[in-house]
Formats: structure tokens, sequence, C-alpha cells
């Protein structure tokens, strides 16, 4: 399999960052949905968070790295037989999914960050605050946070469903494809 994506096909890295991105999404969101109900004595009340930091952290660069990746590689062209809206509507999905990860990604930093505290990465580095410390701002961030996670499941479902269609239904390449098949 090639690295870079060619007019036919994915490459191989744009394979692993779709799917490691996926499973970090929505890793990320399992565990947040889990950890609100803690309670202060529970092991996981420190640790569940400072986990999801860190790979939320990590996850934002990779994002940044993917769109690099997406900037400096061909994208594969549409099948035969997709419809222009279909091409249309991946296209918006997709633009839309990047942008509220970010989105999300943001307003977990501002989230965690509003004390004026740094993130520390799995303890390899920190991420200070960039904003000092803003009265309010968690509860803001933490509104955002709450609505575009929620809205990046919604929407990446659509997204499954509409790979699952064209593999079940249209029977073409479309899925085949982010497998690297």
């Amino acid at each position: 399999m090639q690295i870079r994506n060619t007019s036919a096909n994915y490459g191989l890295v744009t394979i692993l960052n779709h799917w490691v991105v996926a499973l970090a999404v929505f890793g990320l969101f399992g565990l947040g949905f889990w950890m609100v109900d803690l309670s202060y004595y529970d092991d996981w009340y420190r640790r569940g968070p400072d986990i999801h930091r860190s790979i939320g952290i990590l996850l934002f660069l990779l994002m940044l790295f993917r769109v690099v990746w997406r900037a400096v590689n061909v994208s594969p062209d549409p099948l035969d037989g997709h419809k222009r809206w279909e091409i249309r509507s991946a296209h918006a999905a997709h633009l839309l999914l990047y942008m509220l990860i970010f989105v999300a990604m943001v307003s977990g930093y501002l989230i965690s960050t509003a004390d004026g505290s740094s993130i520390s990465v799995f303890g390899w580095f920190e991420v200070p605050s960039v904003t000092g410390q803003i009265k309010g701002m968690e509860d803001t961030a933490g509104t955002v946070h709450y609505w575009s996670t929620w809205a990046i499941v919604g929407l990446a479902a659509i997204h499954a469903a509409g790979a699952f269609k064209h593999h079940l239904l249209d029977r073409d390449r479309t899925l085949r494809r982010m497998l690297g098949k």
C-alpha cells in the first residue's frame, strides 16, 4: 500500500489517521460521558479527566497534522455513479466534522485552563493556559463542549451510515477505499 493518496485510493497515512481519530473521538466521548457522574471519592475522579485531557491534546496535534496532510495530498476522485448531491454532502459533512472536532478540543482546553492552570499531557509536557483566569469561562466552554461533542457523534453516525449505504446498497468501493482495499 502506498503512503500517500492517489487519485484512485487513500494512502496508508490518511487511512491510519482517519481510524485513529475516529477511535480517539469515540473513546473521548465515552470517557467524558462516563466521568461526569463520578463522585469526589471515586478513584477515577482525577484520573479520568487527566486521561481525557491528555488524549484531547494529542488528538489536537494529530488533527493539525491531518489538516496539513490533507492540504499537501491529492484527494481520491469520487467514484463513478456518485450523485452530485452525495459528493457535496460528503464534502460538507467532512468540513463540519473537522470544525466540530476543533471546537470540541478548544472548548475542552478552555474548560481546563479557565483557572489559569496548565494541562499536563501524561507527564510528558505541559500545555499552559493562554487565557489566564477568566471567571465563568469554564461554564460557557462547558456548554459549547457538551453540544459540539454530541453533534460530532451524531454527524459521525450519519457519516458511517453513508459509508454503509455505499457498501451495502450501491456496492461501490467508498468504504473499501478507507479500509485500504
